[in-house]
């Protein structure tokens, strides 16, 4: 049975990695629901966060698939309940249209929203929060004419203690006991 999972991708930084994991993902005919790229809290190792809709197996298939790229360090597959995220979303809605009495005020404070810029023609919100709620905030606002939306992909941090930085000092660690052995050898 599909459920949602986000996968973390660790990997250093180099041009091509988002096409290879793409192909990785289009051969196994998977849909990114949502995509972020961004620096990690690791210096020099960037972080590709992608959300999917598909079975366990096929998750697994896909994550140690891509572990095997050159450039990638890690990969971490998570369901919504093991870690925090959020998206961003920016609404860009006609000023005479909302500025009719205090719906704008009731809008904003009801969905936990922000003012960004107020000028004659438009005016732009922002709302952070699940995909549901900006969803429900994009219909609500729809009958006062959006002039335009754009959603960011999810940013996630995961619940565990464990994090790369960890992961990456037992991956070191290991690797000079190897190479202390091999030389030994």
């Amino acid at each position: 049975m599909k459920q949602e999972f986000t996968i973390s991708i660790f990997s250093e930084n180099h041009i091509g990695i988002l096409n290879h994991i793409t192909i990785i993902l289009t051969r196994r005919q998977v849909n990114i629901e949502s995509l972020t790229a961004s620096e990690s809290a690791v210096k020099g190792v960037h972080l590709l966060t992608l959300v999917v809709e598909q079975t366990p197996d096929m998750v697994r298939k896909i994550s140690r698939q891509i572990e095997k790229l050159v450039d990638v360090l890690k990969v971490f597959v998570h369901t919504s309940d093991q870690i925090i995220y959020q998206e961003i979303a920016l609404f860009k809605v006609s000023t005479k249209r909302i500025m009719s009495g205090d719906i704008l005020e009731k809008i904003v404070k009801h969905y936990n929203a922000r003012i960004l810029v107020v000028s004659p023609e438009y005016i732009v919100i922002e709302k952070t929060g699940h995909k549901s709620e900006i969803s429900k905030l994009l219909e609500k606002l729809e009958t006062y004419e959006v002039l335009q939306f754009a959603r960011s992909g999810r940013v996630a941090i995961t619940k565990q203690v464990k994090e790369l930085t960890h992961y990456l000092e037992e991956l070191e660690e290991a690797n000079r006991k190897n190479s202390g052995e091999s030389v030994l050898s």
